[in-house]
């Protein structure tokens, strides 16, 4: 019976070294640029040290008409918990949040 306890301390010891640590807490900024385009768009990106990054841009469109708009897109990306890098591509527009990522479940 000791012998078993020990092999399960073991085993579980095991498995909670190779799960992924989460370093966000400690993450350091690596790349930001921003820039401000003025009343009818902007420009930002970023990236940290954990493997989270984003990167969006906006622009005014049909400025001065009824269907006046501001788009953005843009896309950001993270480690998972799993260690795998999921990635989102966005639109939002007068049409809504339109996110893309092969993770994410097709209309």
């Amino acid at each position: 019976m000791k012998m078993t306890r020990i092999v399960v301390f073991f085993a579980l010891l095991a498995i909670a070294l190779a799960a992924p640590a989460d370093d966000s807490a400690n993450a350091q900024i690596l790349k930001y640029e921003s820039e401000n385009i003025g009343i009818d768009g902007y420009r930002f990106e970023f990236e940290t040290s954990d493997g989270t990054a984003r990167q969006e841009q906006a622009e005014l469109k049909n400025v001065g008409t009824d269907q006046e708009a501001i788009v953005v897109r843009g896309s950001y990306s993270y480690v998972g918990p799993d260690g795998t890098q999921y990635v989102i591509n966005y639109v939002a527009d007068e049409n809504g949040f339109q996110p893309e990522g092969a993770h994410i479940p097709k209309k």
